[in-house]
């Protein structure tokens, strides 16, 4: 099976070694992995902010760029997954790319999706001992309706006790612009998702998308608490 990584910028950009234990992990599974070095931004922090007509021309690149000959299309994030999935059929709904949009959205999966659903994979072999809890992203539960599929594989790392927090489906506050916008209410929300953690008594916190983890590290760091944060791709590459 051949894969073409799809990832996100700001992974690109500061968190590179996640996008490398997803290959590794993908690479184990007998996957032949892909990526096209002249992938760029698919639009989405644009869209949200309101740039409608920017977006659209940042993602006619992104789909250009991405109409391979792989069989699918994978990347770290739900969030970007569920923006190519959910508003690229907006954004060119009536063009002249609309069956390329199609094509695009069927075979687009984020990485605990594609593991679970489409290679039927729950055991890495992964291992790392520690107490953890789940984050579930607005745009997994929400958008791509991923919620069991990061559970199960994370159930088959040796070490690894998972425990659920308190309101575990509530947003941790980032939402993108949202947390520049609207700052205090950002990191209240962020607050309250670290005591619930704290309070299941976990060590660290897991979730499929580090835009998250990236808002939660801040805050975490900010009040020197105990607590790590792990995409789940280098959790599944762990022990190995």
């Amino acid at each position: 099976m051949k894969v073409q990584l799809f990832i996100p910028c700001f992974v690109d950009q500061l968190y590179p070694s996640t996008a490398f234990n997803m290959i590794k992990v993908l690479e184990k599974l007998g996957c032949t992995v892909d990526y096209n070095p002249n992938q760029t931004c698919c639009g989405q922090p644009a869209f949200n902010a309101g740039f409608q007509a920017e977006a659209k021309a940042v993602a006619e690149k992104f789909v250009k760029e991405n109409i391979t000959h792989a069989d699918y299309l994978v990347a770290p994030s739900a969030s970007c997954v569920g923006f190519v999935c959910n508003y690229y059929p907006q954004l060119f709904d009536n063009s002249s790319i609309h069956n390329q949009i199609k094509e695009l959205r069927a075979r687009t999966y984020e990485f605990s999706s594609f593991l679970v659903n489409v290679l039927g994979v729950e055991d890495l072999g992964a291992s790392m001992v520690m107490k953890a809890t789940y984050h579930d992203s607005c745009a997994a539960l929400r958008e791509r309706k991923i919620k069991e599929e990061p559970r199960k594989l994370l159930a088959n790392v040796a070490g690894l006790e998972l425990v659920e927090m308190k309101d575990v489906e509530t947003c941790c506050g980032f939402g993108g612009t949202f947390s520049i916008k609207y700052e205090p209410i950002s990191v209240a929300m962020a607050e309250q998702k670290i005591n619930n953690a704290l309070e299941s008594g976990a060590s660290a916190i897991i979730s499929t998308d580090l835009s998250c983890l990236m808002h939660l590290n801040g805050c975490i760091e900010k009040k020197q608490v105990a607590l790590q944060t792990f995409h789940i791709a280098d959790v599944l590459a762990s022990g190995w």
